[in-house]
């Protein structure tokens, strides 16, 4: 099957905040995935989500601002919701770079963060990075938009994100610089999921497979080893093709 479902669902483009609430969530949103039912309307999950301790001892204020973090996150694209609840055998390595790749979708600070300033790191002699730095690139990039306290903690959370998300080390400044597993699965799984979302750049050249390192055409050596898409190369021409018509029958034939 050829390339050409039409988009209808798109990355998040207007600036928020809600990276101060929630950074990547891997355990957050390994609990929602298995207990949420998207039929239940949003208002109606909080009292289910706090007696069943979905994400633990955690207060019912602090469920609410999950529950909604959340599904901002996975709600707003259905077909990856129903796969993603499905998906009771994902590897760590999965979890840990879908989590990044949706809050990429939903978080255009995050999305530019990780697939453009991490990336001019890693082109210094120094490639580190550490708060003071992460804080500029704030302020010079959204300039006059939030007090610096507020700078502060952007810089903080950011940080945070990043290192859960496996691109950089935890805790302690300078941090260096990784590129996550993606496992062949996840890689299909978000190929998949991009192909039926207006996202920034094209298929194969994007934020999402540019900030764990698949940019550039490193993904096509990778495409070798997804039986559920071809790829071929004319030229300056490029062409796809699906195993599967959409992200759903993939996942029903594959997970």
């Amino acid at each position: 099957m050829r390339d050409e479902a039409a988009p209808v669902l798109g990355e998040e483009t207007a600036i928020h905040t809600r990276l101060l609430r929630l950074a990547l969530g891997i355990e957050e949103s390994r609990a929602y995935w298995a207990n949420v039912d998207p039929a239940v309307p949003l208002a109606d999950r909080v009292v289910r989500a706090f007696e069943e301790r979905w994400f633990g001892a955690k207060s019912m204020d602090r469920v609410r601002t999950l529950l909604g973090y959340l599904a901002f996150r996975y709600d707003v694209f259905p077909p990856a919701l129903e796969t993603l609840r499905r998906w009771r055998a994902m590897e760590p390595a999965s979890r840990q770079v879908i989590c990044h790749w949706h809050l990429q979708l939903s978080d255009p600070i995050y999305r530019r963060f990780t697939a453009e300033y991490l990336l001019e790191r890693r082109t210094l002699p120094d490639a580190t990075v550490d708060r003071p730095a992460v804080a500029r690139w704030v302020r010079q990039t959204f300039p006059g938009r939030w007090a610096e306290a507020t700078v502060i903690q952007f810089a903080s959370k950011l940080l945070s994100a990043a290192s859960e998300a496996g691109l950089v080390s935890p805790k302690r400044d300078p941090r260096a610089l990784f590129f996550p597993k993606v496992p062949d699965l996840a890689l299909a799984y978000l190929l998949h999921l991009l192909r039926e979302v207006k996202h920034t750049g094209t298929l194969l050249d994007n934020p999402y497979l540019d900030s764990v390192g698949l940019g550039g055409g490193a993904v096509d050596q990778r495409l070798r080893s997804i039986p559920s898409v071809t790829l071929r190369r004319m030229g300056g021409l490029t062409e796809i093709d699906w195993t599967y018509p959409s992200l759903t029958a993939w996942a029903e034939a594959c997970l």
